[in-house]
C-alpha cells in the first residue's frame, strides 16, 4: 500500500513539554525536530513549524489506558488539539493512539546510551517521532490514515 505524499508533524503533548517530529515529503521516515515548552505561545510555535515544513496534517498522540479507555490525560490532549486545530485551520489535526510511545522512546534512547538526565529534553521528541512513524506505518499497511481528524465546531 502507499502513503499520501506530504510532510507531517508528529506531536507528543505533555504537561510541561511538547515533543515535535517531522517526516519527509514522501511520508517514509519520521525524525525528531524540537521540544516546545508548554504554555503561552506553544500553539503559535507549532503553527509556525507546520507552515515552515508545509505539512499536510499534524498528527497528535492521544494517550489511552492499556484497556483503550480515555482518561483525564486524553481530555487534556483533546482540548489542546482542538485549540491547535482552530489555530492551524485548514490544516487537519489527526488524533492517533499513542499507548506506550514514551516508554518505547525511552527504552530506545537508553539502548543507544543516552542517560535519563541528558535524555529528558529529547525523550519528548523521540516520543513524537514514534507517534508519527507509527501513524505512517499504519497508513502504509491499511491504505488509509489512522485515528480521527478533529472536526471543528463553530
Amino acid at each position: 500500500m502507499t502513503v499520501r505524499s506530504g510532510a507531517r508533524l508528529g506531536v507528543d503533548v505533555g504537561s510541561v513539554r511538547i515533543g515535535v517530529a517531522v517526516c519527509d515529503p514522501s511520508g517514509l521516515l519520521a525524525t525528531p525536530l524540537e521540544t516546545v515548552r508548554r504554555g503561552s505561545g506553544d500553539v503559535r510555535r507549532l503553527a509556525r513549524l507546520a507552515a515552515e515544513y508545509e505539512v499536510i496534517e499534524i498528527v497528535v498522540g492521544l494517550p489511552r489506558t492499556l484497556s483503550g479507555e480515555e482518561g483525564i490525560a486524553a481530555e487534556h490532549v483533546r482540548s489542546f488539539a482542538a485549540d491547535l486545530a482552530r489555530f492551524v485551520a485548514p490544516c487537519p489535526v489527526r488524533l492517533v493512539d499513542e499507548r506506550l510511545t514514551t516508554a518505547v522512546a525511552t527504552r530506545g534512547m537508553r539502548a543507544s546510551g543516552v542517560s535519563a538526565r541528558s535524555g529528558r529534553a529529547t525523550v519528548d521528541q523521540a516520543a513524537a517521532m514514534v507517534i508519527l512513524q507509527d501513524a505512517l506505518d499504519a497508513e502504509r499497511a491499511a491504505g488509509r490514515p489512522p485515528g480521527e481528524v478533529l472536526t471543528l465546531t463553530p
